[in-house]
């Protein structure tokens, strides 16, 4: 299922400027998967445009990977009123276009507490989970899953910037040519 940039099927359509649709190499084996768009990626329908993505350009550049040889979207396509995170309802209705968005990828970076849950279906603490490998299955494809902490949090936390990093170094040690 293709991305319905006109999509109406939850609330969020509502209030959206945007769908915001995935960026980055779109064929890549990595994809980073994020909670929602914030204002910026809604106005400009980019993900990752904003304070938290200009951390993560630069973290991503402080490691040697380059953003447009990774796919990066969000579980939920529109942004939520006042940048809440998404509800069950929600991210169930872009369910079906982020099982689409997993498909052929090798390697999942959850980038917050939120898109790590969405994706495993269960509560964590990324303090307890960070960088560890889980198994997530799509379409009885084995894909790997390492949360991480949300970009935004690497803006005030030097615990999740180090973290973030560690993450970035992870995923250059196993796609070298990304």
């Amino acid at each position: 299922m293709f991305l319905d940039l006109d999509c109406t099927l939850c609330r969020l359509s509502e209030k959206r400027t945007h769908v915001v649709p995935p960026a980055g190499d779109l064929y890549s084996p990595v994809l980073f998967i994020g909670e929602a768009p914030g204002e910026k990626e809604d106005m400009k329908a980019v993900p990752f445009v904003g304070k938290a993505g200009r951390m993560l350009d630069r973290i991503l550049a402080e490691e040697g990977l380059k953003r447009g040889s990774i796919m990066i979207t969000n579980t939920v396509k529109c942004r939520p009123p006042a940048n809440r995170r998404p509800t069950q309802e929600e991210t169930m209705a872009c369910s079906p276009y982020l099982e689409c968005e997993l498909r052929d990828r090798q390697l999942v970076v959850a980038l917050g507490k939120t898109a790590a849950e969405s994706l495993l279906q269960t509560k964590l603490t990324l303090k307890d989970c960070a960088n560890q490998t889980f198994s997530l299955m799509v379409n009885g494809q084995k894909i790997d899953l390492i949360p991480t902490y949300h970009p935004s949090a690497c803006l005030f936390n030097l615990t999740a910037r180090e973290g973030l990093k560690e993450t970035i170094k992870i995923v250059k040690a196993r796609f070298p040519d990304l």
